[in-house]
């Protein structure tokens, strides 16, 4: 059985929870290889309605495993807080549908205060974290300053290197930033509280993971955030600390030999973003107070108000690119139903000349939008469950984007519920 991948385009909060909810029921396995808890998944069915930051989409399927991979930031804390929530609404979690991999780096209680403490330094430099302490984790990591899941079953070793750790980060603590630091004793309670409980869902998973592509099982990977929020291809340095493109599932994931034949782009039929960073379809004002009350775009992990505008045909394109996304789910365009005209930036205008190409991202600041107009269609699409249930003002709508971004949209979202969703077959590519 062939492998898929869903990704985010844009700058995330695309609805890719719902798709992993979604498509599952099509996989064995969900995997999910980067990042951590500091974006959310929104996803709704029959159980009700999850916020889900670190717990992969696919744990409502019975039948599923559900894989953190060695590429996660693995916060412990918020992890455990996290499944005793789901648990409360009538999911069943256990070591057989939900597993952490061993040689996933954890989150320890002063990347969130270094998280913190940075931005506030930077002040009106800041880089818009949700200061779940992701960027100091992942600088950690790279300095080969963490812990590894799995040595939470060594429990001496794990002792000296945590006594090694916390006498370098005091010193940043306290020299750099002024504050308390950390004991030994802290961080034991702090083990014993969190750690000690996800203790019985960590193993080998590329066992798992190699088992099961022996078996021909099929595997789905879920990435967190999107391609504007790649730490190499993103709008830098407003980005995440991981990388959200498909290319890093065999490192993040820890399957080397995953192999990835259908990667799903999600794609909001208009643009929001959350946090710091140029925004060049950005709306302000009225306009955007309407679109954002309508689609409810406030962040699932923070509770921010998102920074909304048209869809960005620019950014689009250059995020299907990077993520060399083979076909696009279309999530919200039911959102857009109470507007007569829908705009569009279709171009953006750069040192006075009109282009196509995502700049550089020094470069963003200075580039304008270009905005066409589209008929809108007036009445409520919610219920439309085929491509002729559509009014023709929203099928123009959609074959426009497909045709502009070059991919297949062969999903569209009509709400969040999990049979709120129009199927269309590749077949059918710019020939409606």
């Amino acid at each position: 059985m062939s492998n898929c991948a869903i990704v985010g385009i844009n700058w995330g909060d695309e609805g890719k929870g719902r798709m992993v909810d979604l498509l599952t029921e099509k996989y064995d396995v969900v995997v999910r290889f980067q990042g951590g808890g500091n974006a959310g998944h929104t996803v709704v069915n029959e159980k009700g309605k999850f916020m889900l930051h670190l717990l992969p989409s696919g744990i409502f399927r019975k039948g599923v495993i559900n894989i953190l991979g060695n590429g996660v930031a693995l916060d412990p804390e918020n992890l455990w807080l996290e499944m005793q929530e789901v648990v409360k609404q009538g999911v069943s979690l256990t070591p057989e549908n939900l597993k952490i991999s061993d040689r996933a780096s954890i989150l320890l209680p002063w990347h969130r205060d270094l998280d913190a403490l940075e931005e506030q330094r930077l002040q009106d430099k800041k880089y818009g974290s949700t200061k779940q302490g992701i960027a100091p984790f992942y600088s950690d990591k790279f300095q080969k300053k963490t812990i590894l899941a799995g040595e939470l079953f060594y429990p001496e070793e794990l002792k000296a290197h945590l006594a090694d750790l916390l006498e370098w980060k005091n010193l940043t603590l306290t020299k750099v930033y002024g504050t308390e630091p950390y004991t030994m004793e802290m961080l034991e309670q702090w083990m014993e509280a969190y750690c000690e409980k996800i203790k019985p869902y960590i193993c080998d998973t590329t066992v798992v993971l190699e088992e099961a592509q022996k078996e021909g099982k099929g595997i789905l990977f879920e990435a967190q955030l999107g391609s504007l929020r790649d730490l190499d291809y993103g709008i830098y340095p407003y980005t995440t600390s991981s990388n959200t493109t498909a290319g890093y599932i065999p490192i993040g994931s820890g399957l080397p030999s995953a192999r990835v034949s259908d990667i799903v782009g999600v794609v909001k039929a208009y643009s929001t973003c959350v946090g710091e960073g140029p925004f060049v379809c950005e709306r302000f004002g009225e306009e955007a107070e309407k679109l954002r009350k309508a689609g409810f775009e406030y962040g699932a992990k923070t509770g921010r108000p998102r920074r909304v505008g048209p869809m960005d045909i620019v950014a689009t394109k250059y995020g299907v690119r990077v993520q060399d996304a083979t076909e696009i789910a279309l999530t919200k365009l039911d959102v857009l139903s109470y507007m007569d005209k829908i705009p569009v930036c279709t171009h953006y205008l750069l040192h006075g000349k009109q282009t196509d190409a995502f700049p550089f991202p020094v470069a963003l600041k200075e580039a304008k939008p270009v905005i066409e107009y589209f008929d809108g269609w007036n009445c409520d699409i919610s219920k439309a469950r085929t491509w002729e249930d559509l009014p023709k003002q929203a099928q123009d709508y959609v074959t426009f984007i497909e045709k502009a971004i070059g991919c297949p949209i062969t999903y569209v979202s009509v709400g969040p519920e999990r049979d709120s969703i129009i199927r269309r077959s590749k077949e059918n590519f710019h020939e409606e």
